[in-house]
């Protein structure tokens, strides 16, 4: 994880963020992200076992490449279209705990949609995350306006869209990334390849052996990359924004991990795929490795590590409690923003 380089005659040790320019402080946050929106799911789950909220989808494996592309973009100006599973995307763009709470138990607070929408649809104007519909890829064609809008307007600012390998098959998709390439947009896509379009396996998915071989059709460089290594993602999205602000178009950017949980609460995972198989993937989970790596570099000491895990507790529970006993949106609000005044 550490390489010796040679400065001045002497030898030093140079860890492998920091020849990337990143502090320790940056990657102590990544992991920080990453626990927080761990901890936020799980708890999530075991609302929903308990009766209290209807529905979870997980984000749980993919956390890793979710903190690594929103720590390499500009929380301040880029515009974020998420998918349903990216709580390590939104959060550290500005949704919190309470936010994802307070939409989990469909309460009038919620700021992504009042309590309308189940959860995973997310949006926050004040935040640039771009309100989500239901039928999946919608988003890319959303992203690619944005990028448009930027261009006509000369801002230097990227629009940053993801979903699944599945999503990838969708006209949506192609419609997109097509004129996004023909027009050399700033946008750049990032496909969260988990290997399973709910039940359906890459291999049934897909003609090609990566999503990112695609890429080149649309006249846009194409990546694939190791969706549990956070630092190899930042790297990747880091070099495709400075591409795009350079005027050099689009880039499609395909991270390979996988999907630790059931595809949502209402889904049975073993029907189509094997417990080994789950359990396997579970030894390379990103928050596993890239807490090894940052113990290994002495980055995380073991009381930090502690005292993460009990500020982040905290944070969970006072989300869970306000939401939990926050008030529920009036029968008549339903109505709200379906008509014109």
């Amino acid at each position: 994880m550490a390489k010796l380089l040679k400065k001045g005659g002497a030898a030093m040790s140079e860890t492998r963020h920091a020849s990337l320019g990143i502090s320790d402080e940056k990657v102590l946050e990544m992991y920080r992200w990453m626990l927080l929106a761990r901890r936020v799911d799980e708890r999530m789950w075991l609302l929903n076992r308990a009766g209290k909220i209807p529905f979870v989808i997980s984000c749980q494996g993919q956390e890793a490449a979710q903190v690594g592309a929103a720590m390499a973009l500009d929380r301040d100006i880029d515009y974020l279209l998420p998918y349903y599973r990216d709580l390590g995307l939104v959060m550290p763009f500005g949704m919190t705990a309470k936010d994802l709470m307070l939409s989990a138990f469909a309460k009038a607070e919620d700021p992504n949609s009042g309590g309308r929408q189940m959860p995973g649809h997310f949006g926050k104007k004040s935040s640039r995350i771009v309100t989500g519909s239901s039928p999946v890829t919608t988003q890319v064609p959303h992203a690619v306006g944005f990028a448009l809008a930027a261009k006509m307007e000369k801002k230097q600012l990227v629009s940053f869209v993801t979903l699944g390998e599945g999503s990838s098959n969708q006209g949506d998709f192609h419609e997109g990334l097509n004129f996004a390439g023909v027009h050399k947009l700033p946008v750049i896509t990032m496909v969260q390849n988990n290997k399973y379009a709910i039940s359906v396996p890459q291999e049934k998915q897909l003609g090609c052996v990566n999503v990112s071989d695609r890429a080149q059709g649309y006249g846009m460089p194409g990546f694939t990359i190791d969706g549990n290594d956070p630092l190899a993602v930042y790297q990747t999205v880091k070099e495709a924004r400075e591409r795009a602000l350079n005027g050099e178009g689009p880039t499609l950017i395909e991270t390979v991990g996988y999907r630790l949980t059931p595809h949502s609460s209402d889904d049975d995972d073993m029907t189509y795929r094997e417990k080994q198989e789950v359990e396997e993937e579970r030894k390379k989970d990103g928050l596993l490795t890239f807490g090894a790596y940052l113990r290994e570099t002495g980055v995380l000491t073991e009381d930090l590590e502690k005292q993460m895990e009990e500020e982040i507790k905290q944070i969970v529970n006072e989300a869970t409690d306000y939401a939990e006993h926050a008030e529920d949106p009036e029968p008549e609000s339903a109505l709200l923003h379906v008509y014109a005044d």
